[in-house]
């Protein structure tokens, strides 16, 4: 029962993330193929189609679908779909295969064969990501989809390509030949990825296929893993969690204000962490066994490894550790701050340094280590990490906005400037009647340009896709 409310506060949270409008980031192409597709007789093979579909409040739309490809149960689709990619916002996908007979465009039940659901962050971050189809809840046979995901530059320049052929060579003295052509990367390490396969143009020895635009940015893409990390602040200003009127009060089927923030940041961040491992830290509490005051132990009281699963166990472990501590002072977080810059700092050093690190700090009230916590972020600014901070309750924000640096450079006390500004404070107050997607766009709208600026400062540069394993080219 207690790991069910557990679920239902989580999902509470989870379910008012919605669809908000904010400026495009980046454009995103989406390449799909499939494979293992069963035959629905023993005497033809499929002609499959993928729809591309995407959800908005609550219902799919559908954004475009591929070509029909005639008899293959593992096809290679030359469509392409080009979507606009929001960093900060839940985009879930909805890919459906279809059996499209001969002389027939329209989909009907009769001829679905499985649909793959999943969020856009998942495949952007993932490059690459295969997933089962799925019928009525179960798998559809042996049958599998793959979509690959190359987002593109702002700056993106494109060549158009035509191809045609002649005096192709009949298949045999009854038929002339159904040609298509398909169009390969040669990476670097030798391998090969399609690139963009053409239209079938059936019975025809010279066929002039229909002409395309390709990225001249296809070569390399970025991948800089983000690793968000937590800090709830269990400060005594929170009041009694068993009260009604604390803010860290848990509701039987209501998330408080704490885990409204932790979902509406963690859901978008969670597909960019490679491991979906997130460490968790709390501050300001007296913690067993000895109940003395700390400022940056583990949620899950294992500082070997505070690594809570998802975001989900992030919220159990938080609920797991507030009838076990006592709320306690100050608010200190440049000790937490500095956690975080160490592991940032060894990374830095590291001859990849493809790591970013991102810290939320969830807090209601004000700081009581200014000064310490300047310096910190001032020595956070040369590493690759981002500070947000969301501050709960209706406390006196004054010094968090001096932290964020929007209106002015922030110093450390010895007068030494920040590099870079990497602090994003938002009052969670502001948010209250909006959709927590809102909050997720405030607080993160900044943390792609950090993450560039950083990178570029340091001359680091994105991992070409011959960087990839294997397992990360577009075949399936």
């Amino acid at each position: 029962l207690k790991k069910s409310l557990m679920s239902n506060i989580y999902e509470s949270a989870e379910a008012t993330l919605g669809f908000i409008s904010s400026p495009c980031l980046t454009k995103v192409e989406l390449r799909v193929a499939c494979r293992g597709i069963s035959d629905r007789d023993a005497l033809s093979k499929p002609d499959p189609c993928v729809v591309l579909k995407m959800q908005s409040h609550g219902q799919w739309f559908e954004v475009d679908r591929t070509e029909v490809i005639r008899s293959s149960s593992s096809p290679v689709f030359s469509k392409i779909f080009l979507v606009d990619y929001y960093f900060e916002e839940v985009q879930r996908l909805r890919f459906e295969l279809h059996d499209i007979s001969s002389g027939n465009n329209g989909l009907r039940d009769a001829d679905f064969l499985g649909a793959m659901e999943c969020t856009l962050g998942q495949i952007v971050s993932q490059r690459k990501l295969t997933k089962a189809l799925l019928k009525q809840g179960n798998t559809a046979g042996k049958s599998s989809i793959t979509v690959t995901a190359e987002e593109l530059s702002g700056n993106d320049d494109y060549v158009e390509l035509s191809f045609s052929a002649r005096k192709l060579d009949d298949k045999d003295f009854f038929s002339k030949s159904d040609p298509f052509l398909e169009i390969f990367r040669i990476n670097d390490d030798g391998t090969e990825s399609l690139v963009h396969r053409t239209e079938t143009v059936m019975n025809n020895l010279s066929p002039v296929w229909k002409s395309f635009k390709v990225s001249l940015n296809t070569l390399c893409s970025g991948d800089h893993d983000r690793e968000l990390k937590v800090a709830i602040d269990f400060t005594a200003s929170n009041g009694d969690p068993r009260n009604s009127c604390s803010l860290h009060y848990i509701h039987p089927y209501q998330p408080n204000e704490y885990l409204k923030a932790l979902v509406a940041v963690g859901e978008i961040c969670q597909d960019y962490d490679s491991d979906k491992m997130f460490p968790a830290f709390g501050f300001g509490a007296l913690i067993p066994p000895d109940f003395k005051v700390s400022h940056d132990f583990a949620v899950n009281f294992d500082e070997d490894n505070p690594e809570c699963a998802g975001i989900q166990g992030v919220v159990e472990a938080y609920q797991n550790c507030l009838p076990k501590i006592q709320l306690y002072g100050p608010t200190n977080i440049a000790p937490i701050i500095q956690k975080v810059a160490s592991s940032a700092s060894e990374e830095m050093h590291t001859k990849e340094a493809m790591e970013y690190f991102i810290l939320l700090i969830l807090t209601d009230g004000v700081i009581t280590d200014m000064a310490d916590t300047r310096e910190a972020i001032v020595h956070a600014s040369h590493l690759p990490m981002s500070v947000i901070i969301v501050g709960v309750g209706n406390a006196d924000f004054t010094d968090m906005q001096i932290l964020d640096g929007d209106d002015g450079i922030l110093r450390s006390p010895k007068g030494e400037p920040v590099l870079r500004d990497i602090v994003q404070f938002v009052p969670f107050k502001d948010f209250k009647h909006a959709s927590p997607a809102a909050l997720a766009k405030s607080v993160l709208a900044e943390v792609p340009n950090q993450v560039v600026d950083y990178y570029n400062a340091k001359g680091i540069k994105p991992k070409c896709m011959s960087d990839y394993e294997s397992t990360r080219t577009f075949s399936p």
